[in-house]
């Protein structure tokens, strides 16, 4: 469709309402294709991930979204389609979009998917911003193309916020936008920094990440459990709230919001009180 120059569009405007004619409004969310679930999978590939793990999650993610159990949830939404990008985050400035957005409407769209997550190795970074990630998943929302009747993060990670903003705000942000956050803590590691590990990241999750309608997260406690925990994490994603009840009954930990008193700025104080081991230039 050829667009006219701003002025030039006025001016036709005006000319059809004086001569009576109808004026016809384009509304961009009219063009926009229909899905059950926007999804955005957010991973953290920072340097407290070992190679080893790196593998570990894209293996589990490729396996996951081709798996039966998760192209039936999808087929059983009332458009029987999802719309999923799949990008890997480290610090405040430090995400790559692996997989852009893209329509998972068969078995075949989704093994596309699951080759694409294979085709070039993950690159780690330094720090943990998961705020950064969040504001970045925001982003990918309002470029998308398509009208989810959902629209959720699915963000994994094995340690806490310790660069760029507070993670509370951000999340707030996002949810009081109609987002909902999920999480995949990952609560095992081989890498090299875990010294800025906490013990109960789950607990953080649940206070300082997750947010929304429905929100919940899947807590990961050894790395022989994640393939198992993501393939069931994006069934309960994908069937909604209203369905959960029976496709929780998974033998996988499912912790849904609570309230309670956390730190959840404990990330960004572990790194200021070791800053003299990295220096921010």
């Amino acid at each position: 469709m050829v667009q006219l120059p701003r002025n030039l569009h006025r001016f036709a405007s005006g000319a059809l309402v004086a001569l009576g004619l109808p004026l016809v409004v384009f509304d961009a969310a009219l063009s926009q294709e229909n899905v059950d679930v926007e999804l955005v999978l957010a991973v953290d590939v920072s340097l407290s991930m070992s190679p080893g793990e790196l593998e570990i999650q894209r293996r589990g993610y490729a396996a996951a979204l081709s798996h039966e159990l998760v192209i039936r949830a999808i087929l059983d939404g009332a458009y029987g389609k999802i719309a999923v990008t799949y990008f890997e985050w480290a610090g405040t400035f430090s995400q790559r979009i692996v997989v852009p957005w893209t329509v998972i409407a068969s078995a075949e769209d989704a093994r596309r998917v699951a080759s694409q997550l294979s085709a070039m190795p993950p690159n780690s970074a330094r720090r943990t911003s998961i705020s950064g990630a969040l504001q970045f998943a925001g982003d990918l929302f309002a470029e998308s193309r398509f009208n989810g009747s959902r629209r959720v993060i699915d963000v994994s990670g094995d340690g806490p916020n310790n660069q760029g903003p507070p993670v509370v705000g951000v999340r707030d942000a996002l949810v009081s936008d109609g987002i909902t956050i999920n999480g995949l803590p990952l609560m095992t590691s081989g890498g090299l920094a875990t010294s800025f590990d906490v013990d109960d990241l789950d607990l953080y999750y649940r206070e300082c990440v997750i947010g929304g309608p429905g929100a919940f997260m899947v807590p990961v406690n050894d790395w022989s459990q994640f393939p198992d925990a993501i393939r069931r994490k994006l069934v309960l994603e994908l069937a909604g709230a209203d369905e959960r009840p029976a496709a929780a009954d998974t033998g996988v930990p499912v912790l849904f919001v609570q309230s309670s008193a956390y730190d959840c700025q404990v990330g960004e104080k572990m790194w200021q009180n070791r800053s003299w081991i990295y220096r921010d230039p």
